[in-house]
């Protein structure tokens, strides 16, 4: 049997006059028809005029036709799927019809219409008919594919592009099983590349956070293949990453294509030999499948047991097994934390190893790294003299922007064979704790100064999203990039 549910009506002494709700419809209607030609009417009169806006009245007239159904002439029955429930909601044509353009075709000669919608929707549709009336509506974590969802079906453009944007703004919030892998998923589903790659991205900047969470065996085949062929991935080294694979395989047991693709994408020369001798040892994974990746193992082998210029003669060194990713580990680079950044100029050093390669491992670089708050351009900068007024040279400080540069402490950096990226990564928001990564500037060894660096931060305000506890959260990371010198046999 059909069960039928009705919202409820909370009690209200002085309910509306039911003719007001034909009254307020016929008003409505004649304010969408006239408002254009009296705002070009107004442009036109003397400065005298005074606009009166009481729309925020005719909102709340417009929430109570729903609340206490005056006047409805269309009836929405909500069925959920897989279950006999039914949700009845009374509403008004005219302002469905004003929103989407699916429900005008719906209501075309019907006042009585029966809508199929899965359960998470079917909970959401009467807060999402109730847009149709107030022009607002709040959203969890948990609601925000249901009402994607809704408002894509529906076509309702402006929900469907605010939803979007309250999904690409919160992907760095924390929930309790997360929520980036399932949004990815669903923004595949809907082919809205624009939130596709913004998840991916966020993804890829945070993997280890990623990685150790419960979504992590919720990645789907295709998702984990777009991953590990990444060399933006954020994580501490690339034996994480195996480790972390090896735990999805085991329990996705996806098929034996699919694990020989993300196997050959683990980068085995970004790992050191001991730790390759150790995972051919203690992997369960590499006992069933190193057939998979024998000769990859052994290439990596044979790069940390020669110079990278002399293996570059016989190995190709500009594929993707040989660029290092944005490893967190110390041997890659130094977290910095700059306290109080708007106050004045800073700097430190630190040491990475002259690259991934065990030929290398003794060998360090030591680097140097500038930040200025307020950096000006000589033309630009403050002339202070008693000519000068404080408030101006104030301005002109004002006008600066953060700048940050690495640098070589060794003079004449040149290595055969090898280049090296600077890559800053820019962490935002603790979440319980953890530091997420929001931005990812890169720039070439011959660049010495992080263009664009922070060019729309404000970091006079403690509230600044690029703040924690009124600090600035940067990682610092110097990769080596192989390339040959002498073509390959």
């Amino acid at each position: 049997m059909e069960r039928t549910h009705r919202p409820h009506q909370p009690h209200r002494p002085h309910r509306p006059h039911p003719g007001w709700g034909r009254q307020c419809l016929a008003l409505l209607t004649i304010v969408i028809i006239t408002v254009q030609a009296a705002h070009k009417s107004d442009a036109g009169s003397d400065i005298s005029t005074t606009l009166l806006n009481h729309s925020s009245m005719l909102i709340q007239r417009l929430q109570e036709l729903l609340q206490y159904g005056n006047s409805t002439d269309t009836t929405l029955r909500i069925r959920t799927t897989s279950s006999d429930e039914v949700k009845v909601i009374q509403a008004h044509q005219l302002l469905l019809n004003l929103q989407s353009d699916v429900f005008e075709g719906l209501l075309a000669n019907k006042s009585v219409v029966t809508l199929q919608e899965p359960a998470d929707c079917a909970i959401l549709f009467e807060k999402f008919i109730r847009y149709f009336y107030c022009g607002e509506i709040s959203i969890q974590l948990s609601q925000a594919i249901a009402l994607h969802r809704l408002a894509s079906k529906y076509h309702v453009p402006a929900l469907q592009r605010g939803v979007t944007e309250y999904m690409k703004s919160h992907l760095a919030s924390e929930s309790s099983q997360g929520h980036v892998v399932s949004w990815y998923h669903y923004a595949v589903t809907m082919s809205d590349e624009i939130l596709q790659e913004s998840c991916l991205k966020f993804l890829a900047w945070n993997l280890s956070t990623v990685m150790s969470s419960s979504e992590w065996t919720t990645v789907s085949d295709n998702l984990m293949v777009s991953l590990v062929q990444r060399s933006d991935l954020v994580l501490q080294s690339e034996l994480e990453l195996f480790s972390a694979v090896e735990e999805w395989i085991t329990k996705s047991n996806p098929n034996a294509s699919i694990i020989e693709r993300v196997l050959r994408s683990i980068r085995y020369p970004m790992i050191l030999p001991n730790q390759l001798f150790q995972m051919q040892r203690q992997s369960g994974l590499l006992a069933t499948y190193q057939s998979f990746i024998q000769d990859l193992l052994f290439q990596a082998f044979q790069f940390h047991s020669s110079s990278p210029l002399h293996f570059a003669k016989y190995f190709d060194v500009n594929c993707s097994m040989f660029i290092p990713r944005n490893y967190l580990s110390s041997s890659w680079g130094s977290q910095w934390i700059i306290n109080n950044p708007a106050r004045d100029d800073r700097s430190f050093s630190f040491q990475t190893a002259l690259g991934p390669s065990n030929h290398d491992s003794s060998k360090k670089i030591t680097w140097n790294a500038l930040f200025s708050p307020r950096w000006l351009p000589i033309s630009h900068r403050p002339i202070y003299s008693e000519s000068v007024s404080s408030s101006s040279q104030s301005n002109r400080l004002e006008e600066g922007k953060p700048r940050l540069v690495v640098t070589s402490a060794m003079s004449g950096l040149d290595f055969a064979g090898v280049t090296f990226q600077k890559t800053v990564l820019v962490g935002v928001k603790r979440q319980l704790g953890k530091v997420f990564v929001k931005h990812v500037y890169s720039v070439h060894q011959s660049t010495d100064e992080v263009s664009d660096f922070l060019a729309h931060a404000d970091l006079q305000k403690r509230t600044s999203e690029y703040l924690i506890d009124n600090s600035l959260h940067l990682h610092v990371i110097i990769k080596p990039i192989y390339h040959s010198l002498i073509k390959a046999k």
